[in-house]
């Protein structure tokens, strides 16, 4: 019997629609509250049947395409929601309920990066609200992959995507305008989750001036608080054309208003030179956009401070691990290849030589959301060592693959 009184109350509504819609004058509320009752019993398909006409004559009424997304969303129609809540962000800006609706629907998705660049975008229009942001909170502590520190530029933060564990296996190939033979580079690196942090052993292989060697790394990534975490790092090397050690440290602080910063320290042993940087690091999430800024001011005993700089661009797509980024440096790079003079290796010229570069990436998904590939091409100039003002260029190509598990 409740079914029949349903059917024969939605049929009598449309009929009323139809025919005030005839006339050219009906109650759009009344309309909107009939369809939040069916929705509300689950009987999505019904409510966007009465949505939908209401929309036609009233297309500017927010909360009808409200509720229009919020059924596609709570049955799983993810991309469909996500039309009308980007239609509706774009001309509804300071409605609360409409951009917590939209957060959600990408947290239903699993698209954990878009659905905090929904929450940041929201709050810099909002202002302050009190739901999105115990939403951006949660996403913070969940997983630190949305801060740019070393750990994340250089592999894949994805707790939320369900994967504990990851590992990575990277190449990269260096071919130079002139005078240097192609160098070639390696690596194989794990990343494990745990309730401290994260921690990250990595095996660095570089092929250069035909001389093979190999550097150990690890990093760890703890977290103090939803506001503060750290990066922690240790390399060793026996191999020339790498330090002989390196280290560094460096703490971050999560800020309103979808702002990080951060401050800390690296240390270079180059066996006949040690080198000190003094860095940090400045960035901000803009919807699905995250950029950062980072200077460098080297130290050592033989020469005056050289400063250098680097900047990384970065648009999260589907997920936190599909997006595209544009990374560039200037000045005295402390990561840029080491170079000869006759026959002996500079390991420590990093630290002097004038440098310039720009790197686009790209990682997508495989086949299934446990696998993804990064691609990298760069394009370098830097300075000659033994003709200062001289300059080579040199491009690059990069590609890894990353197993979770």
């Amino acid at each position: 019997m409740k079914g029949i009184k349903t059917i024969l109350i939605a049929l009598a509504v449309l009929v009323n629609l139809q025919a005030s819609a005839q006339q050219g004058d009906y109650d759009p509320d009344r309309a909107l509250k009939y369809a939040q009752g069916l929705a509300f019993e689950g009987h999505y398909s019904k409510a966007r049947d009465t949505l939908n006409r209401v929309l036609s004559d009233y297309p500017d009424y927010a909360d009808i395409e409200n509720l229009l997304a919020k059924t596609y969303s709570w049955e799983g129609q993810f991309d469909l929601a996500r039309r009308h809540f980007n239609r509706l962000t774009s001309r509804v800006r300071m409605q609360e309920d409409i951009w917590v609706a939209a957060v959600k629907n990408e947290l239903y998705a699993g698209n954990t990066s878009i659905a905090l660049g929904l929450a940041n975008k929201a709050l810099l229009y909002l202002g302050s609200s009190k739901e999105v942001e115990n939403i951006r909170e949660d996403l913070l502590s969940d997983s630190s992959e949305y801060s740019e520190s070393p750990v994340v530029q250089d592999s894949l933060q994805t707790k939320n995507e369900g994967y504990q564990n990851w590992i990575t296996v990277m190449s990269a190939a260096e071919v130079f305008d002139e005078f240097y033979d192609p160098m070639l580079y390696g690596g194989l690196e794990y990343q494990g989750i745990t309730a401290y942090g994260k921690i990250i052993p990595r095996i660095n292989y570089s092929n250069r001036f035909g001389e093979n060697g190999l550097q150990y790394e690890v990093d760890l990534y703890p977290k103090f608080s939803k506001t503060f975490y750290a990066y922690l790092n240790y390399g060793f090397s026996e191999a020339g054309i790498y330090p002989n050690h390196r280290a560094g440290m460096e703490l971050y602080a999560n800020l309103p208003n979808a702002l990080e910063v951060s401050l800390g320290v690296r240390y270079l042993d180059f066996r006949e030179t040690q080198a000190r940087l003094i860095t940090g690091s400045f960035g901000i999430y803009r919807g699905n956009y995250y950029l950062s800024l980072r200077p460098f001011v080297t130290l050592t005993d033989a020469r005056d401070p050289g400063f250098s700089g680097s900047f990384l661009a970065r648009k999260y797509l589907k997920d936190s691990m599909h997006f595209l980024s544009i990374r560039g440096s200037y000045g005295f790079s402390p990561e840029l290849r080491q170079l000869r003079s006759g026959g002996t290796l500079l390991a420590e010229t990093v630290l002097y030589v004038e440098s310039q570069q720009l790197l686009f990436e790209y990682q997508f998904h495989g086949k299934s959301s446990k696998q993804a590939y990064r691609a990298e091409l760069g394009l370098s100039r830097q300075e000659y060592i033994f003709d200062s003002g001289s300059f080579f260029w040199v491009f690059r190509a990069g590609f890894n693959f990353l197993l979770g598990f």
